[in-house]
């Protein structure tokens, strides 16, 4: 089959590719198989993309399977957030949404033929007599006392087991493979444990459940997967996988590839840390903007075709490395720059009287959403005699360097006039309440008449025309590189990551604005509408600055 993808070549297509070639498989078939134990993050991006992004490139299936064999850990919230960010990336499983706990009767009866062919048997060590019995990387194991039980024995001990008649933990069917092997999962692994626990699909109708190794190769082998897929640290486990296929005899084989994981600097990636950082309350749950979560980062107005374009470019290896979260930022902000109007958000106003404006005129001035484009759109800006500014747009003294307003210096509010600092006005304390200006009325039409050369242009917003807004303001949750890498991770959580402030000033187009829709503020970043926001409560995240922490600019 003459079938090649035009995407970048990573060692994973190229096996995909001859394998159709070779008449191996004639369609490839993958599946996502996420655990709902907790909301996907953006090192699961990369699986997402890689499963359902090859099988799209060869004409091939994707499944989304629920691997739901452990429901201490899971809910029905978990698996609708997964499935609720997997179409939000751009991905559709179509008909194929499939849960391990769908062939929970089937993997049962693979693991009676196992007792069967003698291959599996009921052991009553504890799991901690069990892990004392695997030995060591050094040492090999011993077989548990319970290993040579007849099949008659096991195969009624399971079904007891599966009727519920003994306690949680007092017996385990275990995999009769090899105590001395070198690869420690093969070690006599454990099949099937007893766990009183209410699934959230099943209900109280097993009280016993598949481990995942047992339950998860064979899924994708009753799903006719072709391609499995996943990180590097199952490689191992393949051989198990491998094992429990061939044993069971399954009419499909699914093969196991394995790629490095994504690790991202300044960002933890742990389902287990990240459910700390929510029940530790030291993020607002699992959509708050700072956490690395795909609902997160989309609260926060990262576009998904951001996310699978950096992935698109780290492709799929075998070398584990950790990308500087700089990379990431880099692809937003792209995407961002491309796609985001530009509109005009004071967030520290200061209130600038013009005094020789005329008292009650109001303008209606033409903006451009992009003034680098010459085909972009415009709206109509509200001009009156009252506009804030930035706080950090005046100083009263400054060098010649600052080319900001300054009194006596002439400076351009974007679009509109030339102004000229006069006077400032203070309360009792010294601290400013307004600064006076007067305008240039020749400057107007974009200052073509002035016949003046002006360096400081500022952005700003008509005082009665404002929009008042909450803007949030985030940053790095950690001050750290690698903060997955320690216990005490908690410890360096940034206590910058969020600023909230109250009393931002918006242009009065941004009222329409739909929750999550992206906007770059001018000079100040790109921000998006909290999904929250609705009505007159208008909340805008901040997404990134228009310049990263390390120096690289954007031309604005």
């Amino acid at each position: 089959m003459e079938i090649e993808s035009t995407k970048p070549m990573n060692f994973i297509r190229k096996i995909v590719e001859e394998d159709l070639k070779s008449g191996k498989h004639t369609e490839v078939h993958t599946r996502f198989p996420p655990e709902p134990s907790g909301y996907l993050h953006i090192g699961h991006a990369k699986a997402i993309c890689a499963d359902f992004g090859i099988a799209a490139d060869y004409n091939g299936k994707c499944n989304l399977r629920m691997d739901d064999t452990n429901p201490s850990k899971e809910s029905m919230e978990y698996s609708d957030s997964i499935q609720n960010d997997i179409k939000w990336l751009g991905f559709d499983w179509e008909d194929r949404l499939f849960f391990a706990s769908d062939y929970f009767e089937t993997l049962y009866g693979f693991a009676v033929d196992l007792v069967k062919k003698g291959l599996a048997y009921v052991c009553d060590l504890s799991f901690e007599e069990m892990r004392a019995y695997r030995g060591t990387l050094t040492e090999t194991g011993k077989d548990s006392p319970f290993r040579n039980r007849s099949v008659e024995e096991n195969l009624d001990l399971l079904k007891r087991m599966r009727d519920g008649e003994f306690e949680d933990g007092s017996k385990t069917l275990r995999a009769k493979i090899d105590m001395s092997s070198p690869i420690m999962v093969m070690r006599d692994p454990a099949i099937y444990r007893i766990k009183r626990v209410h699934h959230h699909r099943t209900g109280d109708s097993w009280c016993i459940y598949p481990m995942y190794d047992f339950a998860h190769c064979l899924s994708d082998a009753i799903e006719g997967v072709t391609h499995s897929m996943c990180t590097l640290e199952f490689q191992d486990n393949r051989v198990l996988y491998d094992w429990f296929v061939e044993k069971v005899g399954t009419p499909a084989v699914p093969k196991q590839y394995e790629f490095a994981r994504l690790n991202i600097s300044h960002t933890i990636t742990s389902k287990r840390k990240l459910l700390a950082l929510v029940e530790g309350k030291f993020v607002d749950g699992w959509d708050d903007p700072r956490m690395p979560t795909l609902c997160g980062l989309r609260r926060r107005g990262v576009a998904p075709e951001a996310i699978r374009t950096f992935m698109e470019k780290l492709g799929l290896g075998k070398q584990e490395s950790v990308i500087h979260i700089s990379q990431f930022d880099y692809d937003v902000r792209e995407n961002l720059k491309k796609n985001s109007p530009r509109v005009f958000g004071v967030l520290n106003p200061l209130k600038i009287v013009i005094d020789n404006y005329p008292e009650n005129k109001v303008e209606m001035i033409e903006a451009s959403y992009n003034s680098n484009d010459p085909e972009a759109k415009t709206r109509m800006v509200p001009f009156s005699k009252e506009v804030y500014i930035e706080q950090e747009d005046f100083k009263e003294e400054a060098n010649k360097k600052f080319f900001r307003l300054v009194p006596g210096r002439e400076v351009r509010l974007r679009f509109a006039y030339n102004v000229v600092c006069t006077s400032v006005e203070k309360d009792e304390n010294g601290n400013i309440l307004c600064v006076h200006c007067d305008y240039d009325p020749q400057s107007g039409d974009g200052g073509a008449n002035s016949g003046k050369k002006i360096k400081g242009i500022l952005h700003w917003v008509s005082a009665k025309h404002a929009i008042d807004a909450e803007v949030r303001l985030y940053d790095n949750l950690f001050t750290v590189e690698n903060p997955g890498a320690l216990d005490n991770f908690t410890e360096y959580i940034n206590p910058e990551s969020l600023t909230i402030l109250k009393n931002c000033k918006l242009e009065p187009s941004l009222k329409d604005a739909e929750p999550e829709s992206r906007w770059q503020f001018e000079r100040m970043g790109y921000f998006c509408r909290d999904i929250e926001s609705n009505g007159n409560n208008y909340v805008f995240n901040r997404t990134l600055t228009l310049k990263d922490n390390y120096g690289n600019n954007e031309k604005v």
